[in-house]
This record gives C-alpha cells, structure tokens and sequence, in this order.
C-alpha cells in the first residue's frame, strides 16, 4: 500500500495564507522559521528591504536610518515598468517584538495607504514566527484609489506580498542558517530623520 502523504519537509514550507481584513485591503500571513526579534531587525531597516522585496520593484539603495523608529522618515528608490522613481515614506508604528506583544512596523506612503508588517512568536514553536504583511488602501486618498483599482495594483500587491514572504520563508529555511541578521548587523546606525 502506497502512502500519499508527503513531509511537509520535503515540499518546504506551507504557502503564504490570505487574511480577509475587508475591503481595500490586502494581507497574507507566513510561518518563518526564525525568532520574531531578528525578523523585526531585518524589516525595520529600510536599506534591506531589497532583499524581502517579492515583487521586483525596490531597489538597493534607500536614505534613512537603519532601523525604523516610530515618526522616522525615510525613503526607498523603486523602479516601476523600467520607470525609477523614490518613495518618501512615514513610518507610524515601529514596536520591536517582546513576550507580551507582536513585532509591529507600520508605514505610510503620500498618497495615504500603508504598509505593515506583524511578527508574531508562535507558542510551542521556539524560533519560528507568524509574519503578516498587510497593504491597507482605506485612507488612500479616493482619486488614488480609483486609479489604482483601474490599475489592478491590488491582485499585483497580493502577488508581491505573497513573494516577499516566500523569499522570507527560503531564506530562514536554509540548512545553514544560523541567524537572519548577522550579529554585527544587530545596532541602529546613524541617521535617524524625524518627522
């Protein structure tokens, strides 16, 4: 008798799962093997977030601190359709992970919406991590919004999100791990802009 299970090993880790948070927005959740902590170092330094990025418009190249405190300003060089442009952002909740809450980074773009990401240590499961990435569009400025739903910036945000947390999830699963965040990489750097 032949057994039509698979390790779920051997197949790698379970696909990003999408959260319904309602209308105009767009969210998926990933387990990481990886502590909450160093996944909230590697997020809140907007000069990696290159390396997340699943959709292949950031660029390796932003100003600002290394790591994202709440009110700091800062700003990522994209490049859209072959187009390269920079994106001021706000960052409105930075709050590094402890035992009693989640890892929170929040920021938002001129136009209104925001991006967020949530690291969550899951209970039993030491090292590993629930990480949420969530594009809110709902105080999008409403011409904006419409533009962008002509677009299709939504389904293309939900693939990109979707890419970002398998490349999260590949890099943490790797044999050879030993850390997200190099130890040296642990320490914010200089520059911080307040806004």
């Amino acid at each position: 008798m032949s057994s039509q299970h698979t390790d779920q090993r051997s197949t790698g880790p379970p696909a990003p799962r999408r959260l319904d948070r309602g209308d105009h927005v767009v969210a998926y959740s990933a387990e990481i093997s990886a502590p909450a902590e160093e996944l909230f170092v590697l997020v809140s330094d907007p000069h990696r977030h290159h390396e997340l990025d699943g959709s292949g418009t950031v660029q390796p190249r932003a100003i600002g601190p290394r790591q994202l405190q709440t009110g700091d300003r800062f700003s990522v060089h994209m490049r859209l359709f072959g187009v390269p442009y920079r994106l001021p952002l706000r960052v409105l909740t930075s709050q590094p992970p402890s035992a009693q809450r989640p890892g929170v980074l929040e920021w938002v773009q001129p136009t209104g919406h925001r991006w967020r990401w949530e690291m969550t240590s899951l209970t039993g499961r030491p090292g590993h991590t629930l990480v949420t990435e969530t594009y809110d569009a709902r105080r999008q400025l409403r011409p904006v919004r419409g533009l962008l739903r002509l677009l299709k910036v939504c389904p293309r945000n939900a693939a990109s999100i979707r890419g970002s947390l398998r490349r999260l999830q590949e890099r943490c699963e790797q044999p050879s791990r030993e850390e997200v965040i190099p130890a040296g990489d642990r320490t914010p750097g200089p520059g911080h802009v307040r806004g």
